[in-house]
């Protein structure tokens, strides 16, 4: 999963993919994040069709300032460059729900 550094590496993966693109806000010291990140590569894998990219939160303070992040795991959805759903939290069902939905 590539990781996002900057504002505009994080405009760059919106812009460059149609498709639905799911952004995983986190954080090296959030013991949910750590834990959904294998499900999180394992979705990478299953759904080929979806951009998967992440976000530290404290490496890059200006994009989750940008996408007003407010607790950790966030997951954001987008589609043509455009928020479609939210989820906050490290629900693996969830996740896999709405990755179905917007697809």
């Amino acid at each position: 999963m590539q990781i996002l550094k900057t504002k505009a590496g994080f405009d760059e993966a919106l812009a460059s993919n149609s498709g639905l693109v799911v952004v995983d806000f986190s954080a090296d010291w959030c013991g949910p994040c750590r834990v959904i990140k294998p499900t999180l590569e394992t979705m990478e894998k299953k759904y080929p069709n979806v951009a998967f990219f992440m976000v530290n939160v404290d490496e890059n303070s200006e994009t989750a300032e940008k996408c007003d992040i407010q607790g950790l795991p966030t997951f954001k959805f987008y589609k043509n460059g455009t928020e479609v759903d939210t989820l906050v939290g490290a629900s693996e069902s969830f996740l896999e729900d709405k990755i179905k939905r917007n697809q």
